[in-house]
């Protein structure tokens, strides 16, 4: 069995027990990557073997020499997305524009990860600046699902996902704008969680939505997700919506008990539009949490119907302003030919820029424009702090929501772009957690007659990670991991 199959957390035990060491478990990574990317394209940029081996060698020193004692995760290879910032090593966002971009600086969630003595193997590829469902828009090629590469992976954390379900690493890290790490998980058969707003700090994640964007750990069960959460999530003064906590032990809540907990299922998640098989294998996940005790109930979460239209409006808002950033003038790509400074912003971002981004800077910027903000941005807002209001009371009643990650299993390669507003709908049960700040984790229960993963999820009120970990590890307990066809 590779290395790679094990859990981040089985392998972290190896590698201190002297089993294994933290440079085999880079070399099995690093062979996984070279055997399985051309079929599955997961990676923009994978680490140099010599400087990934040294980053090894130099953590097994450590361990041997008696540090790491508190970090499950050390020696563990890890994939990080490409929209956050690694110190000398390529950051695209999976864009030409930034085709050429070397960031001075490591983004804080990453700087956590290589202080536990984690090893960065590489960029996962994503959809570009995480606008898009499929990792289909990324300028450096699709990414393909390993259970069926025939089918998208989801997005725009695929590249994290498909990478962690192909065996290609241990863990990665993604980052949830409206479901973008939740999704693709389902998609892929594997665990991403997340976290409420604020737990993760985003300083050196390029922005899509500032408002929304929140960095989470995918793997391959609960339980390496509540570790890395655990050791990723940090106050940091240097992100202004960063949140002080004194309750970032995720790991405490892996507990197989979910005996008295309330657990609410929204009637509006489980009408039109929702796949038969999607819909049977997540209320025979219900059933189950139900058989050890839960508390299950149906009830009504209104205004589900208005969470995709104001979440575009809002984030594209973001977004359009956000990328304005991006001219050609300081980095990235810059036009071959052009005729003054105007010419060269326009040419720069129209060469730049992929249709997808382009579609929602424009959207964005007619939002915020004179005569339009109050009618959609506006309007966008308060139907934003309704939906926060109809979860807190929901939250009321239940300690967690169940639902569907995504209404139907992963699609096939290409159909999602010709309608983007069908690909829009497909985030209908993700989107709305991002607009309340709310921590959502999106499990594995079960497959389609295709053979393709279905996935549970489970939310909770703000600062209740806890909560979902619990219950997602508690339902975990009741079928094993399957790995995918490519593991």
């Amino acid at each position: 069995m590779s290395l790679m199959s094990l859990t981040a957390a089985e392998l972290g035990r190896k590698i201190k027990s002297g089993e294994v060491t933290a440079v085999q478990a880079a070399q099995e990574a690093l062979d996984a990557i070279a055997a399985k990317e051309t079929a599955v394209n997961s990676f923009v940029t994978v680490v140099d073997r010599d400087k990934v081996l040294a980053q090894a060698e130099n953590v097994q020193k450590q361990i041997e020499a008696g540090e790491y004692a508190d970090s499950p995760l050390a020696g563990v290879p890890v994939a990080i997305k490409d929209n956050m910032c690694i110190e000398g090593i390529l950051t695209t966002c999976s864009s030409k524009i930034l085709n050429n971009f070397y960031p001075t600086y490591t983004a804080e969630a990453v700087l956590n990860l290589q202080k536990a003595g984690a090893v960065i193997i590489g960029k996962t590829n994503m959809d570009e600046f995480a606008m898009g469902s499929t990792t289909e828009t990324s300028a450096y090629g699709e990414t393909k699902n390993p259970w069926n590469t025939k089918h998208v992976p989801g997005g725009s954390s695929g590249g994290s996902c498909a990478a962690v379900a192909a065996e290609e690493c241990s863990f990665a890290l993604g980052s949830d704008t409206g479901g973008s790490i939740r999704q693709p998980s389902s998609f892929c058969g594997v665990t991403g969680i997340k976290p409420t707003y604020g737990t993760v700090s985003r300083y050196g994640l390029i922005a899509y939505g500032s408002s929304l964007d929140q960095i989470g750990p995918v793997a391959k069960d609960v339980t390496d997700c509540a570790m890395i959460l655990e050791a990723i999530a940090s106050h940091d003064p240097k992100d202004s919506t960063s949140v002080q906590r004194d309750d970032l032990r995720f790991t405490d809540a892996l507990v197989d008990d979910v005996k008295g907990m309330r657990i609410g299922i929204p009637k509006d998640y489980f009408g039109e539009g929702l796949d038969p098989e999607v819909k049977a294998a997540v209320l025979q996940a219900a059933k189950e949490l139900e058989k050890k005790g839960a508390i299950v109930e149906e009830f009504d979460l209104s205004l589900v119907e208005y969470a995709i239209p104001a979440y575009y409006v809002i984030a594209c808002a973001e977004a359009s302003s956000n990328l304005a950033r991006f001219d050609g003038v300081k980095y990235g790509y810059r036009t071959d030919a052009y005729e003054g400074l105007h010419q060269m912003y326009k040419k720069s971002r129209s060469e730049g820029f992929g249709a997808e981004v382009k579609r929602r800077i424009m959207l964005g910027s007619f939002v915020l424009s004179s005569g339009y903000y109050d009618a959609y941005y506006l309007k966008a807002l308060r139907t934003k702090a309704l939906i926060k209001k109809a979860f807190d009371e929901a939250f009321a009643k239940y300690d967690v929501i169940l639902g569907p990650a995504a209404p139907t299993t992963a699609p096939e390669l290409g159909k999602s772009l010709s309608d983007p507003l069908k690909m829009y709908l497909g985030d209908i049960y993700t989107i709305s957690v991002n607009l309340a700040g709310l921590p959502g984790i999106s499990v594995p229960c079960g497959k389609d007659s295709k053979g393709l993963p279905i996935g549970l999820q489970l939310i909770g009120d703000c600062f209740q990670e806890n909560k979902i970990i619990r219950a997602a590890y508690a339902y975990e307990q009741t079928r094993s991991y399957e790995h995918s066809p490519m593991a």
